[in-house]
């Protein structure tokens, strides 16, 4: 699964990696962003990229409660087009969460550690999503969005036994967020787990257990206790 990350950048970067004109909202550095929270996400809309802000976990347009999305923060890539809440979405409406890392907890026997996984070059990616808008009783509208997750890479399964998809560079991005072309099969060949050769983890605190910890402190390297 996929269940924290972080996004430590500033806008011009994220601007000139994702092909942004602007970004409407202050872009803060996020240690440790957590489902439930509202995250930066990427559509295209009408063959030009708009940046927003989804809260993560997703409410499809017909449920009939919003709680439902703490226990959709993620789909998994080799069901999309068999689950009710995610087949239509898959078709049109795909999204991107920008990120530089993401955690995961590795079991040791001194218990679980948790794990920063993350790009050699520390660079910004972005995770595969699926987005919906639900309608409130009174009327308002909530924007959500779930991270698309596929079998581990060789990085990745010594800690868990899934991983988000993350999106292999900007042709694949573009395909991905193409609203006026759907092939599924095209689409289904995206979600696949990134090079192994170009990731790293390493340990960090175990502060990252809690959302209340959002501090630089979070993606320290420590010694690994196991």
């Amino acid at each position: 699964m996929c269940g924290r990350f972080t996004i430590i950048t500033d806008p011009v970067k994220m601007m000139e990696r994702f092909i942004l004109d602007e970004i409407a909202f202050h872009l803060e550095p996020r240690y440790n962003v957590a489902p439930g929270q509202m995250i930066p996400a990427i559509i295209a809309d009408k063959g030009k990229r708009r940046i927003g802000k989804l809260k993560w976990g997703l409410v499809p347009s017909w449920a009939s409660d919003e709680k439902i999305g703490y226990k959709m923060i993620n789909a998994r890539a080799e069901t999309l087009t068999e689950k009710p809440a995610f087949r239509n979405l898959f078709a049109r409406k795909r999204c991107m969460i920008p990120a530089d890392s993401f955690y995961e907890w590795r079991q040791t026997q001194k218990g679980k550690q948790p794990m920063r996984i993350m790009m050699k070059s520390e660079g910004l990616f972005a995770f595969a999503g699926l987005y919906d808008t639900w309608t409130r009783p009174d009327g308002q509208k909530l924007h959500t969005c779930t991270i698309i997750t596929t079998r581990p890479n060789e990085v990745v399964r010594d800690i868990h036994d899934r991983m988000p998809v993350i999106l292999r560079g900007p042709e694949d991005e573009a395909i991905w967020l193409d609203r006026d072309t759907f092939d599924a099969e095209l689409l289904q060949s995206l979600l696949v787990p990134y090079d192994a050769e170009q990731m790293r983890a390493y340990p960090v605190s175990a502060m990252v257990g809690s959302p209340k910890n959002d501090v630089p402190e979070c993606i320290e390297e420590i010694s690994d206790p196991a």
